[in-house]
């Protein structure tokens, strides 16, 4: 079945074409000696039936499981194994793996079995009909997962998909099989990926507008154990805050802002339930607490989170900063929501309030996104993936 395009791809140039020749193929491994031999043997298949000029850089991470011995085994010249002892981990060795290999095609695929070698020539065809990205996708017409996945397997891998929904509408970008040009790699900027999902960071990173998609089946491992853990899972959701300040910028800080503004309600409203009903604490008195305490954890949240840019400079600076520009965003609020009363003394009070704190809110952001927090942002908003998390 062909590829299913996301988006008409524009047609290829002759030259194109014809640059497209070698193909390097890069696997990434932990303890896969057990996959490995089936691996180059269906590979090698693939190699001879296409008449491809196509090399296999398997990039392990200091496995240790005979995995080296599998490769000198099954002896084949352009299989090669490369050990990896620092900076180990899947996105690391794809990036290596990619840096290392000669092809004028580069082509990333699991250990595991799971990703089908036979493929290959599919989404080499893809390639050299115009798309600039190829993924091995589950979710077009024609693709599937192994039945022994399970709704909870599912599930997971659709919210994942769903959250990276405003970074790309590939339908399957959490693949780890995935096709591209050298030449395009070559141009990515800034790469610093979190975790496993390293199609995604290309797609954002090379600014792929164009997605192609080659139905595959998804098969479930049968030799060895899975690599992914909750700490991985948790990775991803930092790898997607990295990629969203990429794209969007200010407007990404904005909505951490506004998340972390929303999370002092609750702060605010806690305390102040626990001081007057729990801890009998006159009103007045608990009223001040909640502000305070609310306005420390916004604080805080935005110095970590938000404009985790500028943590390397002095928190106490910063802090009287915040609450500066806080108390000058509250005068704001009151100054907008008497003025829209004023001007329209037939609305309903609270409607002038939204307008106020809206302002307020407006003001506050700005101050900090640029005068609080101001250390280092214009080089946070060109590469942030670089920012220490």
């Amino acid at each position: 079945m062909p590829s299913t395009l996301i988006h008409p791809a524009p047609a290829p140039s002759m030259e194109t074409v014809t640059a497209l020749s070698s193909v390097s193929v890069i696997v990434p491994t932990y303890r896969e000696a057990e996959n490995l031999p089936t691996l180059i043997e269906r590979l090698e298949k693939v190699r001879h039936a296409g008449e491809l000029d196509l090399e296999l850089l398997i990039m392990d991470d200091d496995s240790d499981d005979g995995s080296v011995e599998a490769v000198e085994r099954a002896k084949q010249s352009w299989a090669t194994i490369h050990v990896r002892t620092t900076n180990r981990g899947l996105s690391p060795a794809v990036i290596d793996g990619m840096r290392a290999a000669t092809g004028d095609i580069l082509i990333v695929m699991d250990a595991d079995l799971s990703h089908p070698p036979e493929k290959i020539p599919e989404m080499i065809a893809s390639l050299r009909a115009g798309a600039p990205f190829v993924l091995g996708s589950r979710y077009v017409p024609g693709g599937s997962t192994d039945a022994a996945w399970g709704v909870f397997r599912w599930l997971n891998s659709k919210a994942a998909t769903l959250l990276a929904r405003p970074l790309t509408n590939a339908k399957d970008p959490m693949s780890g099989f995935f096709a591209m040009r050298r030449e395009d790699f070559n141009r990515a900027d800034g790469l610093n990926p979190i975790g496993y999902k390293i199609a995604l960071e290309l797609i954002v990173k090379c600014r792929f507008d164009h997605v192609a998609e080659t139905p595959i089946h998804f098969a479930d491992r049968e030799l060895g154990q899975s690599k992914l853990s909750l700490k991985e899972q948790l990775k991803y959701i930092q790898h997607l805050r990295r990629l969203y300040i990429f794209k969007f910028g200010t407007w990404s800080h904005l909505v951490q802002f506004l998340a972390v503004g929303a999370s002092g309600v609750l702060v605010n409203l806690s305390v102040l339930m626990l001081l007057t009903r729990l801890l009998t604490t006159p009103k007045p008195l608990a009223v001040a607490a909640a502000i305070t305490l609310s306005m420390a954890s916004n604080f805080m949240l935005n110095r970590r989170f938000t404009f985790s840019y500028a943590r390397d400079q002095s928190i106490v600076k910063q802090f009287f900063g915040f609450c500066t520009a806080c108390s000058i965003g509250a005068g704001v609020n009151f100054i907008t929501t008497m003025l829209v009363h004023s001007a329209a003394p037939d609305l309903p009070l609270e409607v002038a309030a939204i307008a106020g704190i809206a302002a307020g809110m407006g003001f506050n952001f700005l101050a900090s996104r640029f005068v609080v927090f101001r250390s280092q942002s214009t080089a946070a908003h060109k590469q942030p993936s670089d920012t220490p998390q």
